[in-house]
């Protein structure tokens, strides 16, 4: 069985070396700029998901220092940690926090945990992507903004499979090992597009024979793990020949091996966001819209996405890609980086659960999941 690892832990390229990134949340931590950390904004993110040199034009340019923290490495980890605190309106020691749609809708709506974002501090939302605007959690975005975006589908490595991959079933029916995502709504959402469901509304009735499908799947040893990212390893290895994936974390790898290639199922894919979230009880929640705001503008934006390569939420960061030149240039020819509106027509977003459902469908898919 292949381990599994948090989404965004994904390989760094080229263009991550080159920048001269130093993994680890110790050392990004240390990025203040030296005044004393009870001062300081606290921003919690996921592994790899920002330039450190970003941080540092911030803080050059607000005057405000930032201790940035990677340390979300699962969304369930994150709420089992922090809902005590959370519950009693007290600081859970982060004045930001970046999460998925699903648990940025049960924070927002559900427990009412989130702080609105500053109108005051907040003078490019303008540039938000029309597409990401009016999410069903947090339909107005009074309480959210995406800090990144991407796609699942399906990775594979040519020279393993011997084939193009088209379909769901293409990918079942291929001989050599195949892995899975460890987050239920990508595999289960995968598959209930092929099932012909609708997952924009989604429910344990109509995601029935996605689970059929899945656990024959497994019972009968055609899927062999559930993972997390590290595939993007084990496809460019050829360890795997297939696995459900995220867009962000092929990117790279699909230019240093072109036979690693990322497709959106026939049936359809996908879409998802990585929403920017105030805490209650949050020390400074004007900084913290600051902090957003600044990577709302197009020049900032396009940076960020440069290193990280997944698709951004701003408007305007395909010309300040090109602005950049080089590598970054190129990226505006890359659909997973800067997709095209024909790019995203066969993708959906997973829609609200109900709670019922949602506790039905996670304790199925553990349960799959630890059968692999």
């Amino acid at each position: 069985m292949i381990d599994a690892l948090p989404r965004r832990r994904f390989l760094f390229g080229s263009l991550a070396v080159a920048a001269g990134a130093v993994g680890g949340a110790a050392v990004l931590a240390a990025c203040g700029g030296g005044g004393p950390s009870g001062d300081a904004l606290q921003v919690s993110n996921w592994t790899g998901y920002i330039d450190p040199r970003g941080i540092r034009r911030f803080e050059r340019r607000t005057g405000i220092d930032v201790v940035y923290s990677e340390d979300i490495n699962d969304n369930n980890e994150w709420f089992a940690k922090n809902q005590s605190t959370l519950a009693q309106h007290r600081w859970i020691g982060r004045d930001s926090v970046v999460l998925d749609d699903w648990i940025a809708n049960r924070i927002i709506n559900r427990l009412h945990w989130a702080e609105p974002l500053d109108p005051a501090h907040l003078s490019h939302r303008a540039n938000l992507l029309p597409e990401l605007a009016h999410p069903a959690h947090d339909p107005q975005r009074r309480f959210s903004l995406p800090w990144q975006a991407g796609l699942t589908g399906i990775a594979y490595n040519r020279s393993v499979t011997g084939r193009d991959i088209g379909t769901v079933d293409d990918f079942l029916a291929i001989d050599g090992h195949k892995a899975v995502l460890s987050e239920m709504r990508d595999t289960v959402g995968l598959m209930m597009r092929a099932s012909g469901a609708d997952v924009t509304q989604p429910s344990a009735a109509s995601a029935e024979p996605a689970f059929a499908t899945l656990e024959r799947a497994v019972l009968d040893g055609t899927i062999d793990a559930f993972t997390g990212n590290d595939y993007v390893n084990d496809l460019a290895t050829g360890n795997l020949a297939a696995a459900f994936a995220w867009s962000g974390d092929v990117a790279q790898i699909t230019r240093d091996n072109p036979d690693v290639r990322f497709v959106v199922p026939e049936s359809g894919g996908l879409i998802w966001s990585d929403n920017y979230l105030i805490p209650k009880g949050a020390h400074h929640p004007a900084q913290a819209t600051t902090w957003i705001d600044y990577f709302y503008e197009p020049a900032h934006a396009a940076r960020l996405t440069a290193y990280v390569q997944y698709i951004s939420p701003v408007q305007g960061v395909a010309d300040e890609l090109t602005k950049l030149g080089g590598a970054a240039a190129r990226l505006v020819d890359d659909p997973l980086v800067v997709p095209t509106p024909e790019f995203l027509a066969p993708v959906a977003t997973f829609g609200i659960l109900t709670d019922a459902d949602a506790d039905a469908m996670d304790e199925r898919f553990s349960k799959l999941a630890g059968a692999a």
